[in-house]
């Protein structure tokens, strides 16, 4: 099935809750609900697709353990039809390959159960929070032979979509916004990410890595995103 292009209209804070357990589900929807979110839960993968098929979503919440289709196959199928929604990925498996797994499908962030609620929210919030596209700083421009259009979020390499996640979408736009400038990955983790406790993590540099995998020619050696050793990140446009 070839998912349609989703209709938008006054959806921009819709959240799509895909949680099986009835009493999470509704957990997630009354604290989403009373941050001022509009949300649509559902109990199953195969319902989850058909929602996105329809409708725009600002967020995704997904548990991977749902019956019938899993929160996996669900993840690659969406990031597969060029669905870039952020994604937050629920699950009480807490093994590192499952987080890895996730996020390799193209999740944007992974929150193990039980968790607290005020750092979800501080997730979705910080996923949901876009810049405004019809800014004059929206133009498209390009990275080397990558082509990005801001306003329909497309990443383009000789006409081709370049199939990013909706993390790694923003980091390459926040990158571009400070061109020539030399990031911090506290600096990253703060306006990217949303994090307001910042600790020591891997979590920039893996993604970092993933995108240099999508922009340089080769990600070894790379010419555009650079690492300037004790400081962060720099990409040179």
């Amino acid at each position: 099935m070839n998912l349609a292009a989703p209709v938008r209209g006054d959806e921009a804070r819709h959240v799509l809750v895909i949680e099986d357990e009835p009493q999470m589900r509704s957990m997630l929807t009354d604290n989403l609900e009373f941050e001022g979110y509009r949300v649509t839960a559902v109990a199953s993968g195969e319902e989850a697709l058909q929602e996105v098929e329809s409708r725009h979503y600002a967020l995704l919440l997904l548990d991977l353990m749902l019956p019938g289709m899993s929160g996996f196959d669900v993840c690659q199928q969406l990031r597969a039809r060029g669905r870039h929604v952020p994604i937050v990925v629920l699950t009480a498996r807490t093994q590192e390959q499952d987080r890895i797994r996730g996020l390799d499908l193209g999740a944007d962030d992974y929150v193990s159960k039980p968790f607290s609620v005020s750092e979800l929210l501080a997730r979705v919030r910080a996923l949901v929070r876009r810049d405004d596209w019809h800014s004059p700083g929206s133009d498209e421009f390009t990275v080397g032979d990558i082509v990005v259009k801001p306003r329909q979020r497309l990443v383009l390499r000789k006409g081709r979509r370049v199939a990013l996640s909706a993390r790694e979408f923003e980091l390459l736009r926040y990158l571009y916004v400070h061109r020539n400038e030399v990031v911090s990955r506290e600096q990253l983790l703060r306006d990217v990410w949303g994090y307001s406790q910042l600790s020591v993590t891997r979590t920039v540099d893996n993604y970092v890595a993933k995108l240099r995998t999508h922009i340089e020619p080769r990600p070894h050696e790379p010419r555009y995103i650079i690492t300037v050793h004790g400081s962060g990140y720099q990409l040179l446009a």
